[in-house]
């Protein structure tokens, strides 16, 4: 018995109507679980361009304390620069390190500042980056070091901040999705009992087991890619929101994810939506469809 798109599309759409409340609880649960992994992927993306970012600054700032006399300062400097481990650095003043504190954290931070209250800082260029850790901390002791910091530091935090939320995401979006199997599973079960009467005749009249079962996969497959595409919608919807804020908070600049890696994502997304439906169909299909 041949099968024709128009009989598949109509019995798909049979299936989906009788049971639309289980279709959409699946549907739902498709789409919360799918934004998760697509914003955890994003999250990853965004850190891993902050990292970079980070990598490509200066390997050590020295922040001078505020008061600190101009002969002090003049110690430091010599300091700094007779130490073999900093290969060169530029010092900036009161209003240079207040003019950069603004374009970096913005008018919130830089209202809050004045250029004296700002503290003068020598950004140092290292000739081992690995070597920032130690070099800091020898002029953490120095009389007027105010501060030493270097990306590493900045970077370890935000990496283990990073894996945190990103093992929270998945792991909330894994039980999810074991949750979305189950309901599709459960509605493909729930379409096959309801027309259990007219898979017995159409295994009379000598139908093929793919014509009865063809149905019942494509209703799966089309309940994974519909919350797929929704999931996909939230995530676009989340990304643009965020490039949005960041116009406020230039600082995190770099870690807006260029729009080829968006796309890859959203693909990534519907992928695993029709995955999912595919599978979800084709177990219940083979465990509560006799053919």
């Amino acid at each position: 018995m041949p099968i024709s798109a128009g009989y598949v599309v109509r019995e798909t759409a049979t299936n989906l109507w009788r049971n639309r409340l289980m279709a959409v609880a699946a549907v739902l649960t498709v789409a919360v679980s799918l934004s998760l992994v697509g914003t955890a992927l994003l999250l990853r993306q965004a850190v891993n361009n902050e990292l970079v970012q980070l990598n490509q600054n200066v390997d050590l700032q020295v922040f001078v304390n505020p008061t600190a006399p101009a002969a002090d300062v003049a110690t430091l400097r010599s300091t700094i620069s007779q130490t073999p481990q900093i290969r060169k650095f530029t010092y900036l003043d009161h209003e240079q390190s207040y003019k950069l504190a603004c374009r970096i954290d913005g008018p919130t931070v830089c209202s809050a500042l004045t250029p004296q209250s700002t503290p003068p800082v020598f950004q140092c260029t290292l000739t081992n980056p690995a070597a920032a850790a130690s070099v800091a901390s020898v002029f953490l002791h120095l009389p007027d070091v105010f501060r030493a910091t270097y990306p590493s530091l900045e970077a370890h935090t935000l990496t283990s901040v990073s894996n945190v939320l990103q093992m929270v995401l998945l792991v909330i979006a894994l039980v999810l999705l074991i949750s979305a199997l189950v309901l599709i599973l459960n509605a493909i079960r729930m379409a096959i009992f309801s027309r259990r009467r007219e898979v017995a005749v159409m295994r009379l009249v000598g139908a093929t087991s793919w014509f009865i079962r063809l149905p019942f996969m494509v209703e799966g497959l089309v309940q994974g890619l519909i919350g797929a595409v929704v999931a996909a919608g939230m995530v676009l919807l989340g990304d643009f929101g965020i490039r949005t804020l960041i116009r406020h908070f230039r600082q995190f600049s770099s870690a807006v994810v260029p729009g080829h890696d968006v796309i890859v994502t959203e693909i990534l997304v519907v992928v695993m939506g029709a995955l999912i439906g595919a599978i979800g169909s084709a177990v219940a299909v083979r465990q509560f469809l006799e053919v």
